[in-house]
């Protein structure tokens, strides 16, 4: 049986979609993936910038279609920890996928890149003062390449494989002195 937190699952259900388009949930099951701990809607708040009762309806929406459970208390059973039962969730944007699915996936793919790119283009207004050795580490890079759909996939997976043991939720034992979060976005896709 695989440990809780240890898997990567897909989401093809137009609810659990829906559920998941929402800045503050995305927020929320982010925190969750990332770093495997359990959170209560407390601490959750900080991260996501509401109320804890505003965080705890999310909470509950998140619960209702699966993406997250309730974690085994921490104390006096008091509070209700959270905790997302896999390490990652995915979206295929299947071709066939119903109308709704689609509309949902779209909806949801839509905000995760908006986000992503709000976090690059804040970095970028900072960059300037981030201590030299951080800024002349980072990068943002173009290439365009040719390959078939095979060295693509290759590609992709190459780069999984690179970042995959530097994972924050993977590294909590064994964190060298100096580490800090780092965002690697990265997509293959065909330009034509």
């Amino acid at each position: 049986m695989t440990e809780v937190g240890q898997e990567r699952r897909r989401i093809s259900d137009p609810k659990m979609l829906r559920a998941l388009a929402h800045p503050a949930r995305l927020a929320i099951i982010e925190d969750l993936n990332v770093t495997g701990d359990g959170r209560t809607a407390t601490e959750l708040a900080e991260i996501v910038g509401l109320s804890p009762s505003a965080t705890s309806y999310h909470l509950r929406e998140l619960a209702k279609v699966g993406l997250i459970e309730e974690a085994p208390s921490r104390g006096d059973g008091r509070e209700r920890v959270w905790q997302s039962p896999v390490h990652s969730w995915g979206v295929d944007l299947e071709p066939d996928a119903d109308p709704e699915t689609q509309a949902a996936e779209d909806e949801l793919v839509s905000l995760y890149v908006d986000r992503d790119y709000a976090r690059l283009r804040a970095y970028l207004a900072r960059s300037r003062q981030e201590p030299p050795e951080w800024h002349d580490a980072a990068g943002l890079n173009t290439s365009t390449v040719l390959v078939t759909a095979q060295e693509m996939k290759d590609l992709f997976e190459q780069v999984q494989r690179l970042i995959a043991p530097l994972r924050v939720r993977d590294r909590k034992g064994a964190v060298p002195e100096g580490a800090r979060t780092v965002r690697v976005h990265f997509a293959v896709f065909p330009d034509d």
